[in-house]
């Protein structure tokens, strides 16, 4: 009897003990997500100086970031990030993260994330061309490609908001994507003008990035939507770029941009109902426009939200992405 007792307050402690493992492995892995892990990957508790300083991200880790020649606290948590985009709204820190997490583990993997659009001459004759880049996120071999140019008001580039989580999205379907990073306080057409070197850049380079030269789309947020706009009208030559055939598809999500002509690519719009940026007012003048001269638009207008939402996750506006990837869909050429 002396035995089994022993034996029994053995077991219960042999339980307890595994318990207790088990809630500190528990608690060290919500830890390890919120802080990140020692193989380099980030959390939300993350700051800014584990991306400034992180290996994967040598010698351009301040692209990510949203603005050029600002100093930054390296000591603020990626969970505070939202702080850095004053025209941005439903900032998810997860959502970052997370997609920063894939540059990480493609970097670690021998992939290039970072691609220079401009060639050492040309920054040396423009110097604010070293603020420029691509950051690439893989879909397909051979697939088509899209550009994504972040908003910021042309004050800034809200990469980590509305341009690295929606490359995501986009890779996720097999599709690859190019995040643009473009110089910020030059005003719009400087911008621009970064996009179409950038569009250049892709279809000169295509066979080695691997990507399809067929039926490219351009995505766009606020002033970024502007920009691929204002490409869909002029095309890539009116700025500076090769003489190139315009995109299958134009992303838009909440824009002022009036222009267009007949010769506009299809184009999806998206826009919150409070936005006081870029009124649903504003952006249904130029649907309307569109479509009276025959370009084919799919618009979408969302409840609740206002400026700046990027994916609208938790919103009424989340899953939008996957509905501008099938319209993109509907002008893919047929494989041969």
């Amino acid at each position: 009897m002396a035995l089994f007792l022993a034996l029994a307050l053995f077991g219960v402690a042999t339980a307890a003990r595994k318990a207790s493992r088990s809630g500190k492995d528990s608690d060290r892995s919500v830890m390890a997500q919120a802080e990140g892990s020692r193989d380099g990957r980030l959390g939300v508790d993350s700051r800014l100086g584990d991306i400034l300083h992180h290996p994967a991200f040598a010698e351009f880790g301040r692209l990510l970031l949203p603005w050029d020649g600002r100093s930054y606290d390296e000591d603020l948590r990626l969970r505070d990030i939202g702080s850095l985009l004053p025209y941005h709204s439903h900032v998810s820190p997860q959502l970052v993260v997370s997609a920063l997490n894939d540059m990480i583990e493609d970097a670690r993997n021998g992939r290039t994330i970072f691609y220079d659009i401009y060639s050492d001459a040309q920054k040396r004759d423009e110097p604010a061309r070293a603020f420029t880049s691509l950051f690439f996120f893989r879909g397909s071999p051979g697939a088509p490609f899209a550009i994504i140019a972040p908003g910021g008001g042309f004050s800034y580039v809200g990469s980590v908001h509305e341009g690295f989580p929606h490359a995501v999205e986009i890779s996720k379907k097999g599709y690859n994507a190019f995040v643009l990073k473009y110089r910020a306080g030059y005003g719009g057409t400087v911008a621009t003008q970064d996009l179409a070197a950038a569009i250049s850049y892709v279809l000169r380079n295509a066979e080695g990035l691997g990507v399809s030269t067929d039926t490219y789309s351009l995505w766009g947020s606020s002033a970024g939507a502007r920009m691929v706009a204002a490409i869909g009208t002029s095309g890539v030559a009116a700025y500076g770029g090769d003489d190139l055939p315009k995109p299958a598809a134009v992303i838009m999500a909440y824009t002022a941009h009036s222009d267009h002509s007949s010769a506009d690519p299809p184009t999806f719009v998206v826009v919150g109902e409070n936005d006081g940026i870029a009124p649903p007012a504003t952006m249904e003048r130029r649907v309307a426009a569109l479509r009276q001269v025959g370009v084919e638009v799919e618009y979408h207008k969302y409840k609740g939200l206002g400026h700046g939402f990027g994916l609208g996750s938790g919103t009424s506006g989340e899953g939008w992405i996957h509905d501008a990837i099938r319209f993109w869909e509907k002008f893919m050429r047929p494989k041969r």
